[in-house]
């Protein structure tokens, strides 16, 4: 079965993605399209990137990159949940992304943004690193907004429509990842 990694790209205090990551997690999992995990960027511990060797030679040293490494192979496709942080994505975000290379190669993306104007800007970020990836980003996506979506900025209330919009975004993310699995075998 299709495996797709819900990824919380937040590691902040107080961080309004949990809430966020965890929706995404309890609709995807009603679903019968595929096997779905939520990968906490904070249960990873990545320090600053430290591999000496660029990420595309796929020859890791340290203990935490292989462990990154291996989560992030077994999974055909993701779902990105991201803040935005002054016009782009979280920092530990990037640095996540940046440890490895062929483990993300030939695999769908999916993104759940939310910020002040719902998160575009870090994903139009995120779209371009995907490409860079060889990551096959889909069209759809979920765009939360703190004014709207978000109780005081901070209580995670989204309106209705979101959840058809989550559901566009796991459907092309699934249909996606399985297109791109001959490339992955091969």
């Amino acid at each position: 079965m299709t495996r797709i990694g819900i990824i919380l790209g937040s590691t902040r205090p107080g961080r309004n993605g949990e809430a966020v990551a965890r929706w995404v997690y309890d609709i995807a999992s009603q679903r019968g399209d595929a096997e779905y995990e939520l990968v906490d960027l904070l249960d990873y511990k990545l320090p600053h990137l430290d591999e000496a060797l660029p990420a595309s030679m796929g020859q890791y040293a340290n203990p935490h990159t292989l462990e990154w490494a291996a989560k992030i192979a077994s999974f055909d496709g993701f779902v990105i949940v991201t803040p935005e942080y002054n016009h782009s994505t979280s920092g530990a975000l990037k640095n996540a992304i940046d440890f490895l290379f062929a483990e993300w190669n030939n695999k769908a993306v999916g993104f759940v943004s939310y910020g002040s104007v719902g998160g575009a800007r870090a994903v139009e970020h995120l779209r371009l690193v995907a490409g860079e990836l060889m990551m096959a980003d889909v069209r759809a996506q979920v765009a939360l907004s703190l004014h709207t979506d978000f109780e005081n900025f901070s209580a995670f209330k989204p309106g209705p429509q979101q959840a058809n919009a989550l559901g566009v975004v796991l459907d092309q993310t699934v249909a996606w990842s399985t297109a791109l699995a001959p490339l992955r075998a091969g």
